[in-house]
């Protein structure tokens, strides 16, 4: 996809972060099936991604746009095998979001409320400053306020906090 890097160079830049930033979160968008992705590609991006643990991953199966040089490209994969390589890469980034999250269980973390919660009409959603999804029953004059809240346990995509601190 003419990147002018490669996984390597990444991973050292990665790594870079997370050793000077202790709790940064780093996320990637992913396309899969561009045009001539071959399983055994597949399968190193997956062992690339798996092995740099970002805490969120963004998949996206690739799709011919007219005009563009990589729409006549040969080797289109198959829908299904899009499909069937987008469903894997879901699992490993929900599976990776949650082993991030599970680190901060426990701590007191400052959470900017943005909104209602999908979670229970009595709590507020919001994010922490490395980008966790924070649900917390905090009241509703904390919406586009920050506050501390203790971080309790995830459920699904989100991580409950409990209280003011």
């Amino acid at each position: 996809m003419n990147r002018k890097y490669n996984a390597e160079e990444y991973k050292i830049k990665v790594d870079m972060l997370r050793k000077g930033i202790p709790d940064v979160s780093i996320t990637t968008d992913i396309i899969v099936g561009f045009p001539g992705e071959t399983a055994e590609e597949f399968n190193e991006t997956y062992e690339f991604l798996n092995e740099i643990s970002f805490s969120k991953m963004h998949i996206f199966k690739y799709s011919p746009r007219k005009g563009t040089p990589a729409s006549k490209y040969p080797g289109q994969v198959d829908t299904a095998i899009k499909e069937e390589r987008s469903n894997i890469l879901l699992k490993l980034s929900n599976r990776k979001e949650t082993e991030f999250n599970s680190k901060y269980i426990g701590r007191v973390m400052k959470v900017l409320f943005e909104q209602e919660s999908k979670y229970d009409k009595n709590y507020l959603e919001g994010h922490t400053e490395n980008f966790i999804s924070v649900a917390a029953n905090v009241g509703g004059d904390s919406i586009n306020q920050i506050t501390e809240v203790k971080l309790a346990r995830i459920e699904k995509d989100l991580v409950i906090a409990n209280g003011y601190y």
